[in-house]
């Protein structure tokens, strides 16, 4: 179940995706989707009092921030997921990291 972001919390759940391969879920609404986009994180930031942003840094590739998030989840197979909800309950963006493949 989603909970609201801890920032402190988030923080050091990110720390443990980097410097391995990560599996990367994420979207937007309506501009962008991306599912198990394999990297390599090198650094990782949360930002903001609330909405935040996360920012990942990858070997290779740059750089992808995503804003507005709310929410965060740590699941069952230790994947984070972080959501951003409207003030109406909907689901404008989601970022998940996974150190496994995110099921088709």
């Amino acid at each position: 179940m989603m909970i609201h972001i801890i920032r402190p919390l988030v923080e050091a759940e990110l720390q443990t995706f980097v410097g391995v391969d990560v599996f990367i879920h994420s979207e937007a609404t309506s501009f962008v989707f991306v599912r198990n986009f394999k990297v390599t994180v090198t650094h990782a930031f949360i930002a903001g009092e609330g909405p935040f942003r996360v920012a990942l840094r990858f070997d290779n590739y740059g750089w992808l921030r995503m804003e507005e998030l709310t929410h965060y989840e740590i699941d069952g197979d230790n994947r984070l997921l972080l959501a951003g909800y409207d003030d109406r309950g909907r689901m404008n963006v989601a970022l998940h990291l996974g150190k496994e493949p995110f099921p088709e």
